[in-house]
């Protein structure tokens, strides 16, 4: 793993500097962006990891699932101190540890190798009960997913087992940017509502409305934050 470290000097106004050092995979810019928001307020006022707490069993967990277009995830990481900010530049080259799919084993502070999509959720339940098998019940494990993701067959074993199971350790952030192929009955909100989690909708670029319910308490249950964002802004 790199262990190139920087300092948590980095604030929110320096995001679109980080993330326009990092080319070659713009394609993937709205699905960066449309994360922007949710991770920063994660990272700078909910998670309680820092570079120095990378490996402690009491630390909180982040899983991105969604892993495709991760600039926005390693800018963030950058600017808490992560990592140096000079390894941006090499997004996605020969050699570089920021890969177009974050790397566990290279990255400081990623807990999950993000590929396929869709595996992200199913991951954190495990992550969940496994804290719970060590009698560890104070770590918090965050995932967050794309709409689209919820396309995929796992995500929903996932969410129907979460809720009846109480996992409160659980957290989903659900970026929704209007991408789904398939709409659901009563939106996305609905489908973790049915299952038993404790539910919010809010404004994906809102830091105070994703702060808010980042942070609602929802005792025995698992929280499920559904984070609405234009994909055009």
């Amino acid at each position: 793993m790199t262990r190139t470290t920087g300092t948590a000097t980095g604030t929110y106004d320096d995001m679109n500097r980080l993330m326009s050092l990092m080319t070659g995979d713009e394609k993937h810019g709205p699905a960066a962006t449309s994360t922007l928001d949710a991770l920063w307020v994660l990272y700078e006022r909910v998670l309680r990891v820092t570079p120095g707490t990378v490996d402690a069993p009491d630390r909180d967990r982040f899983l991105l699932s969604k892993g495709h277009g991760p600039m926005a995830y390693y800018a963030v990481l950058a600017a808490r101190g992560f990592f140096g900010e000079e390894l941006l530049p090499g997004f996605g080259t020969y050699g570089s540890p920021l890969g177009h799919h974050p790397d566990r084993t290279l990255v400081p502070g990623v807990e999950i190798g993000s590929g396929s999509l869709g595996h992200g959720l199913p991951l954190a339940v495990g992550s969940v009960l496994g804290l719970r098998a060590q009698g560890l019940t104070d770590p918090r494990v965050w995932v967050l997913v794309g709409d689209a993701e919820l396309d995929e067959g796992s995500n929903h074993e996932a969410i129907a087992y979460a809720g009846p199971a109480g996992l409160e350790q659980l957290h989903t952030v659900v970026i929704d940017n209007a991408s789904a192929s398939y709409a659901r009955t009563g939106g996305i909100a609905a489908r973790f509502e049915v299952a038993g989690w404790s539910v919010a909708s809010v404004d994906g670029r809102d830091h105070e409305a994703l702060y808010a319910a980042f942070t609602a308490p929802h005792p025995g249950r698992p929280r499920a934050v559904v984070a609405h964002v234009d994909p055009k802004n």
